[in-house]
C-alpha cells in the first residue's frame, strides 16, 4: 500500500531562510582608472552573492500538534490484554536445555549440504526473519512462504501460516525434513547429523541426564523450543496495556484508535495483535492464488485461503509481508488489508495514522543479539 509523509494530517516543516541585503560596497571611484580588460568588465557584471541577515531568519515552524485523544482505556484492555491461548512448555526448561536450543538453532551442520541453520532464515539480529520474499533452502531452493518471526513465537496459539503444528516444540523438527527447507531425509537423518557433532552430543546428555539415549528427535524439540520461548521482545504497546496510559505518544493512540475505528481488530486481536486465530485472505474482496493456505491441511474446501493470522509486533521490522512476501511495505499491506479485508478504501491519512501505532509495537531485541552500531 502507498503511503503519503508520516502523519498525513500534520504540516511538514517549512524551512524559511530570508536573504538580508546586498553586503557589498562600491569602492570610490578614481579621478584617472586605467581601461580594464574584457574579462575583468565580465567579472564586474557578476552577481555577487548575498549573505543571510541572521537578524531576519525565520525559525522552522513547529509540527501541529496532535490533542490527546480521548479512548476507552478499559474497552482496550478487554479486547486486547490477552495473550492467545499458546501450548505450555511439555517440560520446565533447563539452562542446559536452553543453551543446547540456541546451539542447535545455530547449526548449519543440520542440513542437507551443511550451509543452513535456523538463523539462516530467522536471523535474531533482524528481528527473526531475513527479510526476503521467501527463503532458499540448502539446496538453494526458495520455498513458497515467506519464513515468519521467531521472536514472540511460543506465544501464538498454533504454528506456521496453516497452522500444521501445535506448538514450536513439535515446529522445530518440521523444516529439518523438509525436502526444500534442510533437506534431511527424516528423524533419522537429524539424528545421525547430531550424533556427528561431539559437542552437540556432550550438550544433549547434559540438557537431557535422565534419558539412557539423549539423543533423540523429541529432544531436539524440547530443546529448540526451550530456547525460542526466550525469544520475547517488549515494548511501549506492552506497557500501555499494563496500565501505563502515557506509554504511547498522543500521535500512537491516535493511531491505536483509527486501527479500531476501521476495524482492523476484527481480526488483530489479543495482546500480540493477531497470532490468535486463523482468516480467510480476501474476506471482503475474493482472493485468488496457488497457495490454499489451511486447506493444504484439512482437504476442507472451506479453509480455502484461511491463514493465520499474522502478529504485529515488531510488524515494522519484517518486511516483506504476507503469507507469500508479496506485500514490500507497511503503508501497502495496511491500505490493501483495509480493501480486501475490510472493503474499505483507506485515507492516506488513516494509513499514516495506523503505520505510527504499529511502529510503537517494534520491541527492543536482546542484548546479545542486537546488532551493535
Amino acid at each position: 500500500m502507498k503511503i503519503g509523509s508520516l502523519l498525513g494530517g500534520m504540516l511538514p516543516l517549512l524551512l524559511l531562510v530570508a536573504c538580508g541585503g546586498d553586503t557589498s560596497t562600491k569602492p570610490s571611484t578614481p579621478e584617472k582608472t586605467p581601461a580594464k580588460s574584457a574579462s575583468e568588465q565580465a567579472a564586474d557584471k557578476a552577481p555577487v552573492a548575498k549573505a543571510p541577515d541572521s537578524n531576519t531568519t525565520q525559525n522552522p515552524k513547529p509540527k501541529k500538534r496532535i490533542r490527546r485523544p480521548r479512548v476507552d482505556f478499559r474497552l482496550i484492555k478487554a479486547l486486547l490484554g490477552n495473550d492467545p491461548p499458546s501450548p505450555k512448555a511439555p517440560v520446565a526448561a533447563t539452562k542446559e536445555m536452553i543453551a543446547l536450543g540456541k546451539a542447535l538453532y545455530h547449526n548449519e551442520q543440520l542440513s542437507q549440504k551443511g550451509n543452513l541453520s535456523c538463523a539462516s532464515c530467522h536471523d535474531l539480529s533482524t528481528y527473526g526473519v531475513d527479510n526476503k520474499k521467501t527463503s532458499p533452502g540448502s539446496t538453494g531452493e526458495n520455498g513458497d512462504r515467506n519464513s515468519p518471526t521467531t521472536y514472540n513465537a511460543a506465544r501464538h496459539f498454533r504454528q506456521f501460516w496453516d497452522g500444521r503444528a501445535e506448538s514450536v516444540e513439535e515446529q522445530a523438527l518440521m523444516p529439518m525434513i523438509n525436502p526444500i527447507e534442510h533437506g534431511l531425509a527424516d528423524e533419522a537423518a537429524v539424528v545421525a547429523k547430531i550424533k556427528e557433532q561431539p559437542e552437540l552430543v556432550d550438550g544433549f546428555k547434559k540438557a537431557f541426564p535422565g534419558d539412557a539415549d539423549a539423543v533423540s528427535a523429541k529432544n531436539f524439540g524440547i530443546a529448540i523450543g526451550a530456547f525460542e520461548r526466550t525469544l520475547v521482545t517488549r515494548s511501549q504497546w506492552d506497557d500501555y496495556i499494563e496500565g501505563d496510559q502515557k506509554a504511547l505518544s498522543n500521535e500512537e493512540l491516535l493511531g491505536l484508535k483509527t486501527f479500531l475505528e476501521v476495524g482492523c481488530n476484527q481480526c488483530h486481536l489479543s495482546r500480540m495483535l493477531g497470532a490468535n486465530a486463523y482468516q480467510k485472505l480476501g474476506l471482503r474482496v475474493p482472493y485468488e492464488g496457488k497457495d490454499t493456505g489451511r486447506m493444504r491441511v484439512t482437504g476442507s474446501e472451506a479453509d480455502k485461503y484461511s491463514f493465520k493470522v499474522p502478529t504485529l509486533l515488531n510488524v515494522e521490522m519484517t518486511a516483506p509481508y504476507y503469507h507469500d512476501g508479496s506485500i514490500a511495505t507497511l503503508e501497502e499491506a495496511v491500505k490493501d488489508m483495509g480493501a480486501n479485508q475490510l472493503a474499505l478504501t483507506l485515507t492516506d491519512e488513516q494509513v499514516d495514522n495506523i503505520v505510527v501505532f504499529l511502529k510503537a509495537l517494534t520491541g527492543k531485541l536482546p542484548e546479545e543479539f542486537a546488532k551493535k552500531k
